[in-house]
């Protein structure tokens, strides 16, 4: 399935990792939105379900074990090009997960990622799909907790 200019939307999943009114960021390494903050995620492979989605691509990007995926919500993203062609159409599925085991660090296509407070989550350079999302449920968010 091709990225660039696809033939359908692309499905992708997000995931919310949260404590102490913070949220995990990563800065992007990859296009789209390369250099742009938002949560980690990636695309759900063929065959697979958006909750094992949610569980490997936490591991391959955080190094976290996670469980209890938990459906937050769901953000498409259209990105054209100077044509008005698409270039990119993403439908993103967010899901909040709890920490079960490891130690967060940056992994796969993540230059950086961080702990970032609430309050400070939209200074930063965020993706449109990301800062859709969390204009939308940040209250939301202040109630929940990715550690036990």
């Amino acid at each position: 399935m091709k990225r660039l200019y696809p033939d359908q939307p692309i499905v992708g999943i997000g995931i919310v990792i949260v404590a102490n009114q913070q949220i995990v960021l990563i800065k992007r390494g990859n296009e789209p939105a390369r250099g742009k903050w938002t949560i980690p995620g990636g695309l759900v492979e063929l065959g697979e379900s958006n909750e094992e989605a949610v569980i490997r691509e936490a591991k391959e990007e955080t190094c976290l074990d996670v469980e209890n995926p938990l459906l937050v919500d769901v953000v498409s993203q259209v990105d054209l090009d100077a044509e008005g062609k698409i270039k990119y159409h993403y439908v993103i599925v967010n899901y909040l997960v709890h920490i079960r085991a490891g130690d967060i660090t940056a992994a796969s296509d993540a230059v950086e990622l961080r702990w970032v407070p609430f309050d400070e989550v939209e200074n930063y350079e965020l993706t449109t799909s990301f800062r859709r999302f969390f204009e939308n449920n940040k209250t939301k968010l202040t109630k929940v907790n990715s550690v036990t």
